[in-house]
């Protein structure tokens, strides 16, 4: 089990990491990047054809202009996401990429979440 465990990335590293990160894992790399619930949300409005700043907020779980600039700046830094013109922003290749990782995330949901 611990093999396979390990191919799949749920074995834990020890190892030095760089200063910018705080665990080299990779559940652990990737909730930096997204681990806030706003995150997620734009990549899913990105999929969903909104692209402009006023779009983001009026989904339907209203994040509040303070908030939502945070995760539109650190999904940018990361390569998930690049600005358009317009205020407008879009996925990148690397964003792209979310696209099955979300929809596993959503079928789960629908699966065991009542209520969703």
């Amino acid at each position: 089990m611990c093999c396979e465990l390990e191919v799949i990335g749920l074995r834990s590293v020890r190892s030095t990491c760089p200063n910018d990160l705080r665990s080299l894992f990779p559940v652990s790399r990737i909730l930096e990047i997204l681990g806030g619930r706003c995150s997620l949300i734009v990549i899913r409005d990105l999929f969903l054809g909104r692209s402009r700043f006023k779009e983001f907020m009026a989904s339907p779980e209203g994040i509040p202009t303070n908030i939502l600039t945070d995760p539109l700046q650190k999904l940018t830094e990361h390569g998930l996401i690049k600005k358009t013109g317009c205020r407008g922003c879009q996925t990148t290749p690397k964003g792209k990429a979310l696209r099955p990782t979300l929809q596993a995330m959503v079928d789960w949901s629908l699966k065991y979440e009542a209520g969703t």
